[in-house]
C-alpha cells in the first residue's frame, strides 16, 4: 500500500504539470518536439547507467545526439537517415575503439537507444497528418499505456492471484493484465471524448479509437516486461528514483514505446478522424 500512496503522491504533482505542458503545446507546437526530446535524452541515459556505460564517452556521447537530433529532425521528414547516421558512428566508433568498447555493449546501446527514440519519436509523426493536433496525439499515446498500467496495477493488487510472468516481473498477474486492457481500451474512447470538446470541428472515429486502445493496451505489456527483462539481466530493481512509486523516466514510459509506433501505424492507415 505505501507504492499505492507514492503513486499518487506523484500523480497529483504530475497531472497539472502534463496539463500545463499540454495547454503551451497546444499554442506553441515546437515544445511538443523539445519535450520528446528531452525525455529520450533522459530515457537514454537511464538506459546507458544500467549498464555504466555512462562512462564510456565513446558509447555515452553518440547515443545522447542521436536522442537529442532525431525527435527535433521529425519536422524535416528525413524518415530514417539520422538512425543511419547513427549506425555508421556506432560502429565506425566500436572499430576505432575495439580496445575499450565490447560488442555486448555496443548492441546493448546500439539497440536500446534505437527502440526508444524511435519509438518516442512516432508521437510526433501523426500531428502533420492530422491538421497539427499535437496534444492529442501526445495524449492517446501517452494516456492510454498509462491507463492500461494503472489498470493492471489496482486490479492486481486487489483481484490478482494467478502470475502472469514471473520470472520476468513477479507481481504482474493474469487479473492484472485483463483489467489492464479494459481500463486501456476504455480511456481511449475517454480521450476521444474529451477531445471531442476541445476539437469541436473534428468528428472522431470511436471504432479505430476502440481497436487503437484495446491493441495498444496489449502491446503496452511487452515493453513493460521487456524492459523489466533488462533490469534483471543488469540487476537493478528500478532505472531510477526520480518518481517516487514509479523508478525513473524508462520505468514510467517503457510500455509507451511500444505502444506508441502501433498507434503511429493504425492513424497511418485508417483514419482516426471522420472529417
Amino acid at each position: 500500500m505505501d507504492s499505492m500512496k507514492s503513486r499518487l503522491i506523484t500523480s497529483a504533482v504530475g497531472i497539472p504539470l502534463a496539463i500545463l505542458l499540454l495547454i503551451l503545446g497546444e499554442r506553441f507546437h515546437w515544445i511538443m518536439y523539445v519535450i520528446i526530446s528531452l525525455l529520450c535524452i533522459l530515457m537514454i541515459f537511464e538506459l546507458l547507467s544500467a549498464r555504466r556505460l555512462h562512462k564510456n564517452l565513446n558509447i555515452f556521447i553518440p547515443c545522447m545526439v542521436f536522442a537529442v537530433v532525431q525527435p527535433l529532425l521529425v519536422p524535416l521528414k528525413m524518415g530514417l537517415l539520422p538512425t543511419y547516421l547513427f549506425l555508421l558512428v556506432m560502429f565506425l566508433v566500436m572499430i576505432n575503439a575495439s580496445e575499450k568498447i565490447s560488442y555486448p555493449d555496443l548492441c546493448f546501446a546500439l539497440l536500446g537507444t534505437i527502440i526508444v527514440v524511435l519509438g518516442m519519436s512516432s508521437i510526433l509523426l501523426l500531428p502533420p497528418r492530422y491538421n497539427n493536433y499535437f496534444t492529442f496525439f501526445f495524449v492517446l499515446c501517452i494516456g492510454t499505456p498509462w491507463c492500461a498500467d494503472a489498470g493492471a496495477y489496482f486490479f492486481g493488487v486487489f483481484l490478482g492471484h494467478h502470475k502472469l510472468c514471473p520470472k520476468v516481473s513477479p507481481n504482474k498477474t493474469v487479473e492484472g493484465f485483463a483489467g489492464g486492457i479494459v481500463v486501456g481500451t476504455l480511456s481511449a474512447l475517454i480521450i476521444g471524448f474529451i477531445y471531442m470538446f476541445i476539437y469541436p470541428n473534428a468528428e472522431f472515429n470511436y471504432i479505430l479509437l476502440l481497436f487503437i486502445g484495446l491493441f495498444s493496451s496489449v502491446i503496452s505489456v511487452l515493453g513493460d516486461l521487456t524492459f523489466s527483462l533488462i533490469k534483471r539481466s543488469c540487476k537493478i530493481k528500478d532505472y531510477g528514483a526520480i518518481f517516487p512509486g514509479h523508478g525513473g523516466f524508462l520505468d514510467r514510459f517503457d510500455s509507451v514505446i511500444f505502444a506508441a509506433p502501433l498507434i503511429y501505424f493504425m492513424g497511418k492507415y485508417f483514419a482516426i478522424f471522420l472529417f
